[in-house]
């Protein structure tokens, strides 16, 4: 008997398994093991110093960031006092199940099947991988960090099918030296329609790799294709192919984590990646912890009202940069004229500090009201048109 079982080996599965370990409660986590997402790779500082992540899955720091426009203006952001890191989810997400299991978290490698519950108490059944037999872990509690489109959301959890979610598609291809078009040490930010017509494209160097890629919640719209056109524009259309790799990415947090009972989501499974920008990693990290805390909580009081501590403790911190992340998204993503008037509003120097403190430190910046008025200002001027775009 558990006192918790965890769906999902990624990053948020992995802290929630490893905080519940180090605490003493007798946890075990399924992986499917094999399934690498799509993503661009990009951590802030405070995710390597909040979650102790060592120099080795670092694997670039980028120290630029490029905003281009459907008329391939570009804005050139220096990212100041810091930098982006880049990780490779392929050994990211492994090295944080290895630390969870090291610390005491029962690692098992297969794909759940559902959740049972009798008079003997509640079960996780799932397929082994390796014999392809149906197996089951006797548990307290569960948590669904199985991802966007979670099965652990379907089966327990109204609210997930009013999620919006993009299909994010990606290629890892090998990095070339810096070429025109490419720097290893900048991440550009392509937001065209030609590429994506409600979302952005993105090149996120990841040293001797590279993920090229982009994401649409509009159906029709040919993902491959679209990267492909997106590669020959930045010259990397030569470079061998690694892997290719698609999934769905939530836009917005559920409205309620919790069965009320005895399960609880983390990470994409609840939905929290930031609007606009798409960003996962961190947040899922987050989730998980809360999670893992919320679980704590409960099994100590008995009181199953505590596993509603997640979504608090994640919603007061993240609420306000999630609120205004989704209104940026909503004002710009609409038309390739907003897009241009977004890019833009990028040139400014206020803009570009306050996003990348916010970025940095994960929290909106609350120390320079002024420069927070004036970006309002700015923001309407450019929505209304009452100035002229800045061009380069």
């Amino acid at each position: 008997m558990y006192d918790v079982v965890i769906v999902g080996g990624g990053p948020s599965g992995a802290i929630a398994a490893e905080d519940l370990a180090r605490s003493g409660k007798s946890v075990a986590f399924i992986d499917r093991d094999g399934r690498i997402k799509p993503c661009g790779g990009a951590v802030p500082p405070r995710l390597i110093q909040d979650f102790d992540i060592p120099d080795s899955q670092i694997v670039a720091r980028i120290n630029t960031a490029r905003m281009i426009s459907p008329s391939q203006r570009h804005v050139d952001i220096p990212i100041e006092n810091g930098y982006v890191g880049m990780v490779d989810r392929e050994h990211f997400d492994e090295f944080l199940r290895v630390r969870a299991h090291r610390a005491g978290a029962h690692r098992f490698t297969g794909t759940f099947i559902r959740i049972d519950r009798d008079a003997d108490g509640t079960k996780v059944i799932y397929r082994d991988k390796a014999s392809g037999n149906q197996m089951e872990l006797a548990t307290k509690l569960i948590i669904g960090a199985d991802g966007a489109r979670s099965n652990v959301a379907k089966a327990e959890v109204p609210g997930c099918e009013k999620i919006p979610y993009v299909i994010a598609y990606h290629e890892i291809i090998e990095a070339p030296d810096a070429r025109e078009g490419y720097d290893p040490l900048r991440c550009d930010v392509i937001y065209d329609g030609a590429i994506s017509p409600d979302f952005y494209g993105w090149v996120f160097p990841h040293g001797k790799s590279a993920s090229v890629g982009m994401g649409t919640g509009i159906d029709g719209v040919d993902l491959k294709k679209a990267t492909a056109e997106l590669r020959a524009a930045s010259g990397l259309q030569d470079c061998k192919t690694i892997r290719k790799e698609g999934a769905p990415i939530p836009l917005r947090p559920m409205d309620k984590w919790d069965n009320g009972s005895d399960v609880l989501l983390a990470g994409d499974a609840a939905g929290v990646v930031a609007p606009s920008s798409g960003e996962g990693i961190y947040y899922a990290m987050v989730g998980g912890r809360v999670a893992a805390t919320a679980a704590a909580a409960c099994l100590q009081s008995g009181r199953v009202k505590d596993l509603q501590l997640a979504r608090k403790l994640f919603m007061r911190e993240h609420k306000g940069v999630f609120k205004v992340l989704g209104a940026m998204q909503n004002a710009y993503y609409r038309s390739d004229a907003r897009r241009e008037r977004f890019v833009s509003l990028c040139h400014d120097v206020d803009v570009q500090k306050l996003t990348f403190e916010a970025y940095m430190n994960k929290k909106l910046v609350a120390a320079r009201p002024l420069a927070h008025l004036k970006i309002g200002i700015k923001n309407l001027a450019h929505l209304t048109g009452i100035v002229s775009e800045t061009r380069i």
